[in-house]
């Protein structure tokens, strides 16, 4: 479960670490193409937070083929390696349901361990559709 609140009755009620959320983003491909949709979600929701892909501190992702993975580090000139620290949704058996918050409370958590930053996750849904999330975690 994540409790959603403003900043004070989340200090109010959290023991840990604040998490801001910084932007979201959405985008659809065409049919086919699925692992070209959270490219362009992440994009929508990095420039809504009004950063770059090298502000990000920690990547996690919803990929049911590791092949969007690959394509999400090639577009962003990244080390695909540097994503997914702790597992993503290949090793839970792609729920269908849970599996986005699954990955950001884990983001949530790597940020943590690290002392704060920010995070992005980006996933596909229904095939040709995707959406992604700026957090920071203080």
């Amino acid at each position: 479960m994540v409790v959603v609140a403003d900043r004070a009755r989340a200090q109010e009620i959290n023991a840990g670490p604040v998490v801001e959320i910084l932007s979201v983003g959405q985008a659809r491909e065409e049919k086919g193409f699925m692992p070209a949709a959270p490219i362009k979600a992440a994009r929508s929701a990095l420039e809504c937070a009004g950063i770059g892909i090298e502000a990000v501190d920690a990547i996690k992702s919803h990929n049911p083929f590791a092949v969007n993975d690959i394509a999400f580090a090639r577009a962003y000139g990244i080390d695909w390696r540097k994503m997914n620290n702790y597992g993503s949704s290949l090793i839970w058996g792609h729920p269908q349901g849970p599996t986005g918050l699954r990955a950001m409370i884990e983001l949530i958590e790597e940020l943590a361990l690290r002392g704060g930053g920010t995070g992005l996750f980006q996933g596909c849904a229904a095939g040709d559709s995707a959406m992604a999330v700026v957090l920071r975690v203080g």
